[in-house]
């Protein structure tokens, strides 16, 4: 037979196979002579007529010198309206006992990546409803999205919380497509109950390549998941939103079986051709006449190390990044973004108005401020500081625990109602905080509401500035004061004995770096007090 070989030796998920005559292309699927449902994909040549493959089966039942048969065809998959609703593998089968899945239209998992110039850039904000997102991160429709963080930290929750805005509430407006790559089973199986319960599994289609899979299958669950956001958006003229979890599970597996090929590794183990493996990946999501595809991706961060090889090689695709804390982890603020090393392309006056954009820059400006601060604090305490300086320092903690919300995801864990605060009350409520409108108020008022005006009238009324002592009574100086921080209008005061108000200094905005990140997080690679997040 002209289309057959033999294994000539089995090392873990990584068979090499030799053809004699009429040698295999790359990406074909051979098949076990004496059991077809065995499959294996050709990865690379390693002689002229010797290839390695990925087996997608148990190696225990293959053996040295066992016959193999090239199909001559690639991974190929049902694509259309018949996996929306459904969960599928890599060879396009059911996973959630509903029945076969019709194969009229299928396409092969692999695909050139549109021309660039067919490319359109994202220009229009996608909103979520929450806070710390839409206002220091403003994702962009038919963007990337690029959620870091360690293990624990709640990646996984916060893509939970904005497939439920932006999926759920938005009902009938986009296709989804959800990808598990190294994805928990207990998480996967969540997911799936919680779209069916909302009524909006019919426009989502799931692919799951389970954390206990061999490496090649959760090597592969990718690709898959692209064909299909490749195929609403061009066969379907649809809009996707595309969703991941984990890209650094995808490289992971990338290196597993590198490791198995016995290739020379790059940088820090990991394998030399993974640079090109995520360039592969991330440039067939993109948005073009058809249709746009925005992405949301978790990428967990190993050993809380946002300098690690394989993170940094995914940073150069995202439009806007996300970076969890473990430090605000910790200290129990929800979710735990760090506000000064998330930031996003998006934020730009002509994307999200200059109101906004002023606003986003004055609270970095505050936050940046406070930051530096915070060892003086921690040695001689708050009180100690300058009038300006209190002022500072006290708005900033407002800030921080403005910035934490209730999600709707977790109500049943919490007994909390979720909160899904629109992006101008969010600016707005930003404004007055700058602007000292809430001095009299304690930061913990502020933890855990949705925006500041419906709940206000709750707050303790008190005659009394928490700024500067519980003996101060906030003259029209300590207002003035007050007032001066983060660009904040000074309000006129009348001749006093008091002490005058000292206006703050200006911060400059820190300046974006080679690869999109402030200066301050390129130089601290990523946060100034870690990162962290789970796979």
């Amino acid at each position: 037979m002209k289309n057959k070989g033999k294994i000539i030796s089995i090392n873990g998920q990584i068979v090499e196979v030799e053809f004699a005559e009429h040698t295999p292309k790359i990406h074909d699927i051979l098949v076990l002579e004496e059991d077809r449902e065995i499959k294996l994909e050709v990865y690379a040549s390693t002689s002229a007529t010797t290839f390695y493959c990925f087996t997608y089966s148990n190696p225990q039942k293959m053996y040295r010198g066992a016959g193999v048969i090239n199909t001559g065809r690639p991974i190929e998959i049902p694509v259309g309206e018949a996996v929306l609703g459904r969960i599928i593998d890599i060879f396009g089968y059911q996973q959630d006992g509903l029945g076969e899945i019709s194969r009229e239209i299928t396409m092969p998992i692999f695909s050139q990546a549109t021309p660039f110039e067919d490319v359109i850039p994202p220009t229009k904000m996608l909103a979520t409803g929450i806070k710390a997102l839409d206002f220091f991160s403003p994702l962009l429709l038919g963007g990337k999205v690029g959620l870091f963080g360690g293990a624990g930290v709640g990646k996984t929750i916060l893509l939970t919380e904005i497939i439920h805005n932006v999926v759920i509430l938005n009902k009938d407006k986009n296709v989804s497509v959800f990808t598990g790559v190294g994805e928990r089973t207990r998480e996967g199986q969540e997911l799936f109950e919680s779209l069916e319960q909302s009524g909006v599994l019919r426009s989502v289609a799931l692919v799951y390549g389970l954390m206990g899979e061999n490496p090649a299958v959760r090597f592969r669950t990718a690709a898959v998941g692209a064909t299909l956001a490749e195929y609403f958006r061009d066969g379907m003229n649809r809009d996707v939103l595309f969703f991941i979890d984990n890209v650094f599970r995808y490289a992971q597996a990338g290196n597993e079986l590198s490791t198995l090929m016995n290739t020379i590794p790059s940088e820090a183990g990991y394998q030399a051709t993974m640079a090109s493996e995520m360039a592969a990946f991330h440039e067939r999501l993109i948005s073009n006449d058809n249709g746009n595809i925005t992405s949301f991706e978790a990428v967990y961060v190993p050993a809380d190390d946002i300098t690690d090889y394989a993170v940094q090689s995914i940073f150069p695709y995202f439009d806007s990044v996300t970076v969890l804390s473990r430090d605000v982890y910790q200290q129990g603020r929800y979710p735990a973004i760090d506000l000064l090393s998330t930031q996003s392309s998006g934020l730009s006056i002509e994307i999200v108005g200059e109101d906004h954009y002023k606003a986003a820059i004055g609270a970095q400006n505050l936050l940046k401020e406070a930051e530096a601060l915070e060892r003086i604090v921690s040695l001689v305490g708050e009180s100690e500081l300058s009038q300006s300086d209190q002022a500072v320092y006290h708005r900033s903690k407002i800030l921080r625990n403005y910035m934490t919300q209730n999600f709707f995801v977790v109500e049943i864990q919490t007994g909390k109602k979720g909160d899904f605060v629109p992006i101008e009350k969010t600016v707005q409520d930003v404004t007055d905080i700058l602007d000292g409108k809430y001095d009299r108020v304690e930061p913990e008022q502020f933890l855990y509401i949705g925006d500041i005006r419906s709940v206000a009238d709750t707050f303790p009324k008190t005659q009394t500035s928490v700024l500067f002592g519980s003996g101060s009574t906030g003259t029209p100086e300590t207002a003035a004061t007050a007032g001066a921080v983060a660009g904040g209008p000074v309000a006129s005061a009348p001749p006093s004995s008091a002490t005058p108000a000292v206006p703050l200094p200006t911060v400059a905005a820190p300046p974006p770096t080679a690869n999109g990140t402030s200066a301050n997080q390129s130089a601290t690679g990523g946060t100034s007090n870690g990162t962290s997040g789970t796979a």
